[in-house]
């Protein structure tokens, strides 16, 4: 991994994640896993989520949408937390989800919101 794209990286993953959640996947690290790890970081992290064509806000809301349309309630409830660190307020979540029902279908949404209802408390 460059050191460019791994610091870049690193720092916008914490920013979105929390230092909590970044400090238990780098803990979690195994020979198998470390590869794709770093893949996550640089890529993810490192050259998608710090372009300047889209601001943090706008990333979460679009990461959000999608991972409700996959249905991945896991990564979902860790990118709601990050929509709330980058600034997207509750009421926008909530609007993101209602979108989520016409276009992902109302079982998803449902779901979405049962989660996002446990992250916002």
């Amino acid at each position: 991994m460059s050191d460019d794209a791994e610091k870049r990286g690193m720092e916008v993953r914490r920013a979105v994640l929390g230092d909590a959640h970044v400090d238990r996947a780098e803990a979690a690290r195994t020979p198998f896993t470390e590869e794709f790890q770093d893949f996550l970081t640089r890529v993810a992290w490192g050259e998608i989520w710090s372009r300047p064509g889209l601001d943090r806000r706008t990333r979460s809301c679009i990461t959000v949408a999608m991972l409700v349309a996959l249905n991945r309630e896991e990564e979902l409830a860790l990118h709601l937390r990050g929509a709330l660190n980058n600034g997207v307020t509750v009421d926008e979540l909530k609007e993101v989800l209602l979108q989520t029902a016409v276009y992902c279908g109302v079982p998803a949404a449902n779901s979405a919101f049962r989660v996002a209802a446990q992250v916002i408390g």
